[in-house]
């Protein structure tokens, strides 16, 4: 299986979602390799034939999990960046604040690509691809974000505020203090110039 572009999707049917919604739930609550595709099937109301008809494999499941999550960050944080204007400082704030907000209602137990990556280290897996990948993209939003404010330094400058921003993630999950998005937020106000 390659490991580079985009992992194959499919189309989603009423019972595919419900098998979605659930297998989200309980992989996020206890982990990928802790849940079968049994319980799965019992969760969301469907027969396990239902879920190999519609994803194929437990691997499949777990990509359109994690693409699922990812794509509701992505329009999550657009509306954040939207709403914070065309200020290029505000704009990279505004990410910080997203995360806060996203980490305080929807992720108590942590960044979900992080965590998945915790099982799934293995490049040949389909779902490493959508964990990296969604890695990158933040990235590289960082480096867009940053480019007009310190053009010269912008790779640099990208790099530590994800560092901060995936700090921030990996301290909320463990519950080490209290609002890491607000801290790395202000560490990230006075790095920008």
């Amino acid at each position: 299986m390659s490991t580079t572009g985009t992992p194959r999707r499919i189309t989603m049917t009423p019972a595919a979602r419900r098998a979605l919604l659930a297998a989200g739930r309980l992989f996020y609550e206890r982990g990928i390799h802790a849940v079968g595709v049994d319980l799965i099937a019992a969760e969301a109301g469907v027969t396990k034939k239902t879920l190999y008809d519609r994803f194929g494999s437990k691997e499949q499941i777990v990509v359109e999990y994690l693409a699922d999550r990812d794509d509701r960050w992505r329009a999550f944080l657009a509306e954040r960046l939207d709403a914070a204007g065309p200020d290029p400082r505000a704009r990279v704030l505004a990410v910080f604040d997203a995360t806060g907000a996203w980490a305080a209602d929807l992720s108590p137990k942590g960044c979900s690509m992080v965590n998945a990556h915790a099982e799934i280290s293995d490049p040949a897996h389909p779902a490493h691809r959508v964990i990296t990948g969604q890695k990158r993209w933040m990235l590289d939003l960082f480096t867009r974000l940053v480019e007009d404010i310190a053009p010269e330094r912008s790779g640099e400058l990208a790099r530590t505020l994800m560092l901060l921003h995936e700090g921030a993630l990996v301290a909320h999950g463990l519950g080490i203090f209290p609002d890491a998005a607000a801290s790395a937020r202000e560490q990230a106000r006075a790095l920008l110039p």
